[in-house]
């Protein structure tokens, strides 16, 4: 198995750990996934402060409703990633909304974009950390270490035609990011989507 996926049994079992109130379960899965929760909050926060708090929380609320993973539902990584992205973007909103009442930020419609904005990257997030890792190690190599699709066909051990079709279902993955289900107000119209 891939670096960085759980066996769904082993996140069965850190699940049932939690609920029987074992501390060094938490601090397993603090110490397995903590920089890429914090990593994720950043992305979408821009604030190193802000990002610790939001990793604070989701290890809080995992720690007190380990009940609301299931591991029936995919790997637990996956999980603690669209968790990350929800609460990232309700601390972005809540902020930002403050600092509305307070005079001190732009107008509604520039929150909302921000927070669209947001969303959309904490989805991207939350796909890349959940995809399969074979589509996940194609995209990293093609697109972050600016392989081509020969090249990381030769890193990855596998034909160019399966390499092509890795690196086209990841960005067909990642394509939906954006697909939020509301379409979004035309700049200019006013109210939040």
């Amino acid at each position: 198995m891939a670096d960085g996926d759980t066996p769904p049994r082993e996140d069965r079992r850190m699940r049932q750990r939690l609920a029987d109130g074992e501390a060094a379960a938490l601090g397993e899965l603090y110490d397995r996934y903590a920089s890429l929760v914090h990593g994720l909050a950043h992305r979408v926060l821009g604030e190193e402060r802000a990002a610790d708090a939001v990793t604070r929380d989701v290890f809080a609320h995992l720690w007190q409703y380990p009940e609301a993973y299931d591991p029936r539902e995919g790997p637990l990584r996956s999980w603690l990633a669209d968790l990350t992205g929800r609460l990232a973007v309700q601390r972005l909103r809540s902020t930002g909304a403050a600092a509305l009442t307070r005079g001190d930020g732009g107008s509604r419609e520039e929150l909302e974009r921000t927070v669209r904005r947001a969303s959309a990257a904490a989805r991207a997030d939350y796909i890349v950390h959940s995809m399969p890792a074979p589509l996940r190690a194609a995209l990293e190599l093609a697109y972050f270490q600016r392989r081509d699709y020969r090249r990381t066909a030769a890193d990855l051990g596998v034909t160019e035609d399966e390499a092509r079709r890795r690196l086209r279902l990841g960005l067909q993955l990642l394509a939906t990011a954006h697909d939020t289900g509301t379409p979004e107000t035309p700049p200019g119209q006013g109210g939040a989507a």
